[in-house]
């Protein structure tokens, strides 16, 4: 029955937590929402969601707060800003952290949530926009098993596929610091071969074409070299993201004295994008920093 769902808020009307939001008012959740656009959410709320003008108000609704924030300095605010969540989620209800953020700064951030009587769910995703639209996102999970039986329909309702790590706050995030270690790698790894490409002559589409249908290919050239095909830079994930998350992927390794020779290396590509004014644009714009290359443009019409 659909009053025996737990009430949903879900803070952050991005890329991804827009589609997110959608997907649970199509698994028949009633949904507020919170974002800094007021008229983001104000289109939501058109849709049948419920606009709240800010995370401290929507909390004091809800059973299980969902954040899609950008980074762990959002997600401070959301909870502990001077219009924060915490002090008003009620003792039982889940808080789900969505966010890339240090695994220290996750685990520490469950010890402060407990001490509230809130439950904490480690719960970063991945799969973009598309599948967070399509209820399709991969989420690498973890938190007591309380957190679950509260939370982990509407974790079902929002993805493909929830793994679930463990008990300790900041394995979800562990594992999402790696996820994001190859991203970017293979970001700037498909980058780099794309502009060789170009530089000797071959055409960008005959490339493509190719190595999608050869052993080099990876999941991030065939979506990431498409948008230089058509020459659309448009942020679905965008270059600063990257920036910071390979700098969370390097900071996490340090303690361990564990080197990251690709990931330094693919993060220094990153940053070199941003300091180009870069930053903005979609990540598959580290392309951009090789010299001496015609990159495709976008089609006319």
């Amino acid at each position: 029955m659909k009053d025996q769902k737990p009430r949903v808020g879900v803070v952050g009307l991005g890329a991804m937590g827009l589609g997110m939001a959608r997907s649970l008012r199509t698994a028949g959740y009633d949904v507020g929402v919170h974002d800094l656009r007021p008229e983001v959410a104000a289109e939501f709320a058109r849709e049948g969601g419920i606009a709240f003008p800010s995370p401290a108000e929507l909390a004091a609704t809800v059973d299980v707060l969902v954040g899609v924030v950008v980074n762990s300095a959002q997600t401070e605010q959301v909870l502990f800003g001077a219009e924060g969540a915490a002090e008003r989620l009620r003792p039982g209800a889940v808080f789900v952290m969505c966010s890339t953020v240090d695994p220290a700064w996750s685990a520490e951030l469950g010890s402060r949530l407990a001490e509230l009587g809130v439950r904490y769910l480690d719960a970063p995703v991945s799969g973009g926009a598309v599948r967070a639209a399509a209820g399709e996102l991969t989420m690498m999970t973890s938190g007591a098993p309380e957190a679950y039986a509260l939370a982990g329909p509407v974790l079902e309702a929002m993805s493909a596929t929830v793994h679930r790590l463990g008990d300790e706050a900041g394995l979800g995030s562990k594992v999402k610091v790696i996820n994001q270690l190859l991203a970017g790698v293979h970001i700037a790894a498909a980058a780099e071969a794309m502009a060789l490409g170009i530089k000797a002559g071959v055409p960008a589409g005959t490339l493509y074409e190719v190595i999608t249908h050869s052993a080099g290919n990876s999941w991030m050239f065939e979506n990431r070299m498409a948008h230089v095909l058509a020459g659309d830079y448009t942020p679905l994930s965008a270059v600063d993201i990257f920036v910071k998350d390979l700098g969370i992927v390097l900071d996490s390794a340090r303690p361990e004295c564990f080197p990251l020779p690709l990931a330094a290396t693919a993060h220094q590509m990153f940053l070199q994008a941003a300091a180009s004014g870069l930053g903005g644009e979609d990540d598959s714009a580290v392309i951009k920093i090789f010299p001496g290359i015609d990159l495709p443009k976008p089609e006319d019409g």
